[in-house]
């Protein structure tokens, strides 16, 4: 059975190469298509200042944060849950970019992060599914319907939870509609004996039915 993480973070910066760091990751898990109760949710001390801009976003304050332990700390446990699981992430390289610059700083390759794992990015797949349209999380929950009326600020896993159901929804039946549509382009072959066995009747009108359908037009 195919496990799927579905991960989000929020940061004190919109910019990985200004030293921005993470300050929250929450994952959720994905068994056989169904959302389990085995999640990860961690706030990480980022020991530098958060931008005002992503404050507004996020909500998350330094004061927060100030007992919280450092990615270094929590790094173990993170790569533990994730294992090698397939990611599902918003925007993927938003995300993949500031984890690699944290395992950098924690003294771990970042191909522990990268290297034969499968990332699905949910944008890219919005973006082909439904080119034009607006695709962020908000619009996607909106689109599928999945309930965001919580989502007042960005929380890491509030948003990977809403993904989690956005990301069931853009996927489901794919294969069963791709089954259906192969069985009604190729009849069975007993079906085409039955029709290959017809033989054409032709009803003519009686003398009574030809009067009756030049009166109704009169």
């Amino acid at each position: 059975m195919e496990r799927l993480v579905v991960l989000d973070t929020e940061t004190t910066g919109l910019d990985v190469d200004d030293g921005h760091k993470i300050i929250e990751i929450g994952c959720v898990e994905i068994l056989g298509r169904t959302i389990t109760s085995n999640f990860y949710h961690q706030y990480i001390n980022p020991k530098r200042q958060i931008d005002e801009k992503a404050f507004e976003v996020h909500g998350i304050s330094n004061e927060q944060l100030r007992n919280e332990p450092s990615f270094d700390e929590i790094i173990e446990n993170f790569i533990e849950y994730i294992s090698n699981s397939t990611l599902i992430i918003h925007n993927a390289p938003f995300d993949m970019a500031f984890l690699k610059a944290e395992y950098e700083s924690a003294h771990h390759s970042q191909g522990e992060l990268v290297n034969n794992r499968k990332v699905i990015d949910t944008l890219k797949l919005a973006r082909k599914n439904s080119p034009g349209k607006r695709n962020t999380l908000d619009a996607l929950c909106s689109r599928f319907f999945v309930d965001n009326t919580e989502r007042n600020l960005h929380g890491a896993l509030m948003d990977a939870e809403l993904l989690a159901q956005v990301y069931l929804k853009m996927t489901q039946g794919q294969t069963d509609i791709a089954g259906l549509n192969e069985a009604e382009k190729k009849p069975s072959p007993e079906s085409m004996n039955i029709l290959s066995n017809r033989t054409q009747r032709i009803i003519e009108a009686s003398e009574e039915d030809m009067h009756k359908h030049t009166n109704y037009f009169k």
